[in-house]
């Protein structure tokens, strides 16, 4: 039979770790997003860069599919954007698996964290501040949230099998 109380005490003993994995996360995402170079998007104050933004929904989208010379470079860039995020939803949600607001958290917060940076971007860097990366960026943090949720589904199952293998 499945212990719901001793999964839960498996989470609670790891929340520390995944603060820890949390706040490393974050520190890798701001150096990537606020202070690496980027590679394509701008060419700072030299260039036709300086401070550029892009409010018009799947507008870079639609330019980066659409006017990419190598095919590869849109799977790179958007599916970029959608990767760089999903640790953040898998982080989130596995800090606020036994709430039932995680359903609408962590959007909200990929959402937030997302805003956060391209508000920054356009402030402090020669970078595009991108509503399209918002999305994309959103889009990671809810594929990570429904892997969370999958694999949760998925273990009281594994673990009630395991347990009847043990029995026999």
């Amino acid at each position: 039979m499945y212990n719901s109380n001793k999964t839960e005490r498996h989470v609670l003993k790891a929340k520390p770790v995944i603060m820890i994995l949390l706040l490393l996360y974050l520190a890798v995402l701001f150096y990537v997003t606020l202070f690496a170079w980027n590679h394509g998007s701008s060419y700072g104050p030299v260039g036709p860069g300086g401070r550029n933004y892009n409010l018009e929904f799947f507008r870079s989208i639609y330019s980066i599919a659409v006017y990419s010379s190598d095919p590869v470079d849109p799977v790179v860039i958007l599916g970029g954007n959608i990767v760089m995020f999903s640790p953040f939803g898998v982080l989130t949600a596995l800090l606020l698996i036994h709430s039932k607001k995680v359903w609408w958290l962590v959007p909200g917060l990929s959402i937030l964290l997302s805003l956060f940076i391209e508000i920054n971007q356009y402030i402090f860097t020669h970078r595009v501040a991108n509503v399209d990366d918002v999305f994309l960026n959103t889009v990671g943090g809810v594929m990570g949230l429904l892997l969370i949720m999958v694999i949760g589904r998925r273990l009281p199952r594994l673990q009630t099998r395991e347990l009847e293998k043990d029995n026999m």
